[in-house]
C-alpha cells in the first residue's frame, strides 16, 4: 500500500509541476499575442512584460487566498 501511495504522489508532482509550466507558456504567449520579441517594437516588449508581472501577481494573490482559506 505504501509503495502505492509513493507512486500516486510521484505522479501528482510531475503532473502538477507540468500542468504549471504549461499554463505558465499559455500566459506568456497570451502577453506577447503570438510575437517573438524580435518582432516586438519596444512598446510592445514594455506591455508584454507588464502582462507578465501581472499574471504574477495574481499567481501570488491566489495562492494567498488559498492558504487564507484552509
Amino acid at each position: 500500500m505504501d509503495l502505492n501511495r509513493l507512486l500516486q504522489q510521484l505522479m501528482n508532482m510531475f503532473l502538477r509541476r507540468a500542468v504549471n509550466k504549461g499554463i505558465n507558456m499559455g500566459v506568456d504567449y497570451a502577453a506577447r499575442r503570438g510575437k517573438s520579441p524580435a518582432e516586438m517594437t519596444p512598446e510592445e516588449r514594455d506591455q508584454a512584460k507588464s502582462a507578465r508581472d501581472l499574471a504574477k501577481r495574481a499567481r501570488q494573490v491566489s495562492k494567498i487566498t488559498r492558504r487564507l482559506g484552509r
